[in-house]
């Protein structure tokens, strides 16, 4: 969940004019998990009911209802077994369950990326892990480096407050580290519980905010070798003037996510802006581009982005189908689409675009 306006792309060629630039960093593997326990929109709205029919006014159980019936999304994993294990669920039992469920969903896509490039642990040298949805201290990456038995000497960094953005500051940190040395392998790790800031009250924003998120994690292995997505060229832009349309606040120690209505219109031209500035950095139109991994933010912010940039639906297929299985899961939704186009197969000129 974005905290504040962060867009940022990566524009991505998996071809010859890259493949043969000396140092140029790759995206070698990825790997996307989500939680075994899923729920269905329907069988989230039947839990609403069961629950807290009495507890919210009308216009809040209206706003579930309508929500959870929109088709954009079928259903959503969350890291628990129960759904009734978030009624009075107290700040200490979140964090231990964002703690217990972000460390083992990120090791096993950890896991599932080294699976899939042929790397052991004791191969990487440099980790980057981003999350906004809870905090400890110290971070994510001690744990995954004990859990998966990575050397104690690897450079490893933890970011936090990026929202939906943040697996996009964890590439260009990758990047940095790989030119550090050519035999540097860097693991980009982004996870979010999502479910750890659900919160049942009636704010129309949070509301909405639970029935649009889910949780999941993503990896990917970077490295300079001449193999995989190549790393062509990365913008951001901040925006903190509209820091309040989309942030979390705190309320009696836990995190409260806050939306406004006017968020989608204010992302598609931000995220208009920063498309055109980056293809014409890289020389490129937007017919050059083979395939978009955007960030599904939501059906409204979707709908936004064709809008203002002019993309079609084909354009944004994968976009949607991530939106459809998992939500939005903030921070490795980005990398999520990215690895559901790469699943269809792709050709080795193509060119590649992703931005959050």
């Amino acid at each position: 969940m974005e905290k504040y306006r962060n867009h940022q792309a990566y524009g991505q060629r998996h071809g010859d004019e890259y493949m043969k630039t000396p140092g140029t960093a790759h995206i070698a593997g990825v790997s996307a998990v989500v939680p075994p326990f899923s729920l269905s929109q329907q069988e989230a709205e039947n839990f609403v009911k069961r629950n807290y029919e009495g507890k919210l006014n009308r216009r809040s159980l209206s706003i579930l209802s309508r929500t959870l019936k929109h088709p954009s999304i079928k259903k959503r994993h969350f890291s628990f077994e129960n759904p009734e294990v978030l009624i009075d669920e107290d700040p200490d039992k979140r964090i231990k369950r964002f703690t217990e469920s972000s460390i083992e969903l990120s090791a096993k896509a950890i896991e599932n990326v080294l699976a899939k490039t042929g790397l052991k642990p004791g191969d990487i040298t440099g980790l980057v892990v981003n999350t906004c949805t809870g905090y400890i201290c110290p971070g994510l990456s001690t744990y995954l480096i004990e859990k998966l038995g990575l050397n104690r000497s690897v450079r490893s960094y933890d970011l936090v407050g990026s929202g939906c953005g943040g697996a996009v500051p964890n590439l260009q940190i990758c990047e940095a580290l790989l030119k550090e040395s050519s035999d540097n392998i860097v693991l980009s790790v982004s996870v979010e519980i999502c479910s750890s800031t659900f919160q049942m009250t009636d704010d129309p924003s949070q509301l909405i905010s639970d029935c649009l998120f889910g949780d999941g994690a993503s990896a990917c292995v970077l490295w300079n070798r001449p193999e995989g997505l190549a790393l062509v060229l990365s913008e951001s832009r901040f925006l903190p003037e509209y820091r309040e349309d989309i942030r979390f606040v705190h309320k009696n120690g836990q995190l409260h996510n806050q939306l406004s209505a006017r968020l989608p219109d204010l992302a598609g031209k931000a995220v208009s802006g920063l498309i055109k500035d980056i293809l014409a950095k890289a020389g490129l139109e937007p017919a050059d581009i083979k395939h978009w991994a955007l960030h599904p933010g939501g059906e409204n912010i979707i709908n936004a982005l064709i809008k203002e940039t002019g993309l079609t639906e084909e354009n944004v297929s994968c976009t949607r189908a991530i939106l459809s299985k998992y939500g939005n899961m903030s921070s490795p939704t980005a990398i999520f689409v990215l690895n559901e186009i790469l699943d269809k197969g792709v050709k080795r000129e193509d060119f590649f675009l992703l931005a959050s």
